[in-house]
This record gives structure tokens, sequence and C-alpha cells, in this order.
């Protein structure tokens, strides 16, 4: 008899079948069943859940659950629904995530440092002017937050020719960057970086972390890229260092709240490029083989896969 694997999700119903269709072909000792289509016998046997954005009350209503496999690399809302009390959560941790993820930075971080803004705004005024060229070492680009998707950037940066300068929660080292840690190498980044870009996990200490004090220490002038999570930016306090010019420019990926709202002023600030959460959509392919290979193995050995920090949020 298969074992059941439980498939909890609040997404497009032909979402929910691609992804049944891969994970049942990489899994053909198992049977994936959407949670809605599981019978009693089944709940109870389920051991482990494949989650996106899953409905509490679904996970709460599979009682012999030992861990959770996330479809996504973001889980602070997973850990914020499930509570304390969840079982493991194991976050997808995807290569090719990561190197689309650094692809989408190498390529903004350009978009900024070729003055491509001001050729927008130029082109709209019928404005002919030719900006200076800078090279790529003549920036700081920093990085907030140097875990796997960090550390991808940083290699695509250094590759390019950016200095790069990386903060993480504790010290750390990395060939190439120059590392920082604690309040005050913060307080360094942002006052030496030309182009900041948040990288960070959205946590109790990280939100609101870019509000105007530190928003007020970066360079005059300086950029700021978001591929992050909405909520570590204090918006009004980003709009106001827009306004008055001490934030040149920034590329915003994500949003407090998604889709972005028509009334929010980021839509017609001259100084934002708004962009639909598209900096690493997660490949279908790749990520179900390791969901896959994941699960195999604990099949295999008991051992569950390395499982998030509950109290930390990632």
């Amino acid at each position: 008899m298969k074992k059941p694997i439980a498939l909890v999700t609040r997404i497009d119903r032909a979402d929910e079948q691609a992804w049944v269709a891969i994970l049942a072909r990489l899994l053909p000792e198992s049977e994936i069943v959407h949670f809605h289509e599981m019978d009693d016998a089944q709940r109870d046997a389920a051991e482990i859940a494949i989650v996106a954005n899953p409905d509490p009350g679904h996970v709460a209503a599979l009682p012999n659950l030992k861990w959770i496999h996330s479809l996504w690399a973001g889980v602070e809302r997973l850990v914020a629904e499930l509570g304390q009390a969840a079982p493991p959560i194991v976050r997808l941790e995807d290569p090719e995530l990561a190197r689309v993820m650094a692809e989408a930075i190498l390529a903004w971080t350009y978009y900024l440092h070729r003055d491509m803004p001001a050729y927008r705004r130029q082109q709209a005024a019928a404005i002919w002017r030719q900006h200076p060229y800078r090279r790529p070492g003549d920036l700081t680009v920093g990085i907030l937050g140097m875990g796997l998707l960090g550390k991808a950037a940083a290699g695509k940066l250094t590759a390019a020719g950016f200095r790069v300068t990386g903060w993480a929660r504790s010290p750390q080292q990395i060939d190439g960057v120059d590392m920082v840690s604690a309040e005050s190498g913060l307080d360094r980044l942002l006052r030496t970086s030309d182009i900041v870009v948040s990288l960070l996990p959205l946590t109790s200490e990280t939100r609101g972390l870019l509000d105007a004090r530190r928003l007020s220490s970066m360079k005059t002038g300086a950029r700021l890229i978001n591929f992050s999570r909405g909520p570590i930016i204090v918006d009004v306090d980003l709009i106001a260092a827009l306004d008055a010019g001490h934030i040149a420019h920034a590329v915003l990926d994500v949003f407090d709240a998604e889709p972005l709202p028509p009334t929010s002023p980021y839509w017609r600030h001259d100084s934002v490029t708004v962009l639909p959460h598209i900096s690493a959509p997660t490949d279908r392919n790749t990520a179900a083989v390791i969901v896959a290979d994941n699960i195999k193995r604990y099949y295999a050995t008991g051992a569950l896969p390395a499982a998030i920090d509950i109290k930390r949020g990632y």
C-alpha cells in the first residue's frame, strides 16, 4: 500500500495539479493526494505534508504529521500561521532559485549602475544627454542577508567587477566579499554602499529594519533593491527619503500587500521601479526533485531533513 502524502495549498488549481503530477512521477511509491481529496484514513496515515500557503486548519486536520515540506523558500507566513506548535518545517533550498535570484540582482544592479532610470525620464521628456560611464569597480554593492541567495548574488556581482559588502547576523568569511555583522556592521554597510540589496528573511528583528534612521544613514544618492520581503522597509520612510532625493531610486519586487494596491504611491513615483514579485520564481522541475529526494531519504533512513528554527522564523 502506498504511503499517502498530503498536498496542502491555497494556490491555483492548475498549479496544484502540475505539482501533483511531477511529484507523483518522482515518488512512485507514495500517493500524493490533495488535502480535499483525502479520506479520514489517509489523513490519519499522512506523516508528511507538502505545502504552499496552506490553510492552517487543514494542516491541523492531519493529526500524525512528522514534518512539513514547503514548496517556497520564504516560510515566514507559514511560521506565523501555524505557530510554535507546528511540526518541523523544511524550507525549499534550491540552487536553481539562488541562481535565478543572483541573475536578477545582477540585472537590476546594472540597471541602476548604468543610469537606466535617468534615461527613461529623459526619453519621456525627449532629452538627448549622455551620462558619464562608471566602472563596476567604482561602486560598492551592499547585500543584507548572506544565506544561500546572498552568497550566490555576491558571486555574480564580484565576477562582474563590483565591490561587495555583505551583512550577516553572525560573523562569517566569504572570499572576495567584505563581510560585516552586528549593528556596527549594518551601519557601515549602509554608510558606504552605492547600491543596497535586501535579501533578508522577514522576522521580528528584520521587520521595519530599513526605517527613517537607517535610510538616512545611507549615502546621499544611493539606490535600493528589495527582493526579500516588503515589511522590511517602512514604506512612508522610504517615500520620504525618495522625495527628498536622499535615495535616488528604489527597485521594489516585494510589498507589504500583494498585489500592490492601485492606490500605492509607489506606482506613480518617478524614482521607483515596481516589479510584480518576479525576481526568483520557483522552478517546479528542480524544486520537485529536491522535495522528492528529501522524502525518499526520510523513508529510507527515518532522518528528517534540516528544519527551520521556528523561533527565528527561518
